[in-house]
């Protein structure tokens, strides 16, 4: 039947591309009007170039998992809320037993009570970014933490 024609050949088009076309164009012969279609192929998901938007609440820290739910977020023990998303560079969402004992820079939001609701893990662009912590924040470095000690930096000793 003719009616049935035109279903199979949308299918086919949308399975086989523009082989299907060509051959669907060959058989109907008694159509005086033609319709092309255009596929176009779907962008690649979680390639995401350049800097998410994050919300204006989040906070940036460091977050080691380390038994899920617990996780040490800036150097406090805190946990995952139940149903708590932890999205990688690409915004996909990742399981937070697959990130244990792995420190991660990382964008989160936290609840009233002080669990973490929703994580970011940030790619090398969104590091660069200035964003609020709960963290210490230090405009100076330590001389402890700056290097090994050479001779020069050593204090002198008393006699």
């Amino acid at each position: 039947m003719n009616r049935c024609l035109k279903p199979l050949t949308i299918v086919a088009l949308l399975a086989f591309g523009g082989a299907a076309q060509a051959q669907s164009e060959a058989s109907t012969t008694s159509t005086t009007t033609t319709t092309t279609t255009t596929i176009l192929p779907a962008p690649a998901i979680g390639a995401q170039p350049g800097v998410r938007q994050f919300p204006r609440q989040a906070l940036r820290g460091t977050m080691t998992v380390k038994q899920p739910p617990y996780l040490e977020m800036d150097d406090r023990i805190t946990r995952f809320t139940p149903g708590a998303r932890i999205l990688d560079e690409g915004n996909r969402i990742r399981q937070s037993a697959a990130l244990v004992n792995r420190e991660l820079t990382v964008n989160y939001l936290m609840d009233r009570q002080g669990q973490v609701t929703q994580v970011w893990v940030l790619n090398e662009a969104e590091k660069k970014e200035r964003r609020r912590t709960l963290g210490v924040e230090r405009n100076f470095e330590f001389e402890s933490q700056q290097g090994a000690a050479t001779p020069t930096t050593l204090p002198a000793k008393a006699n």
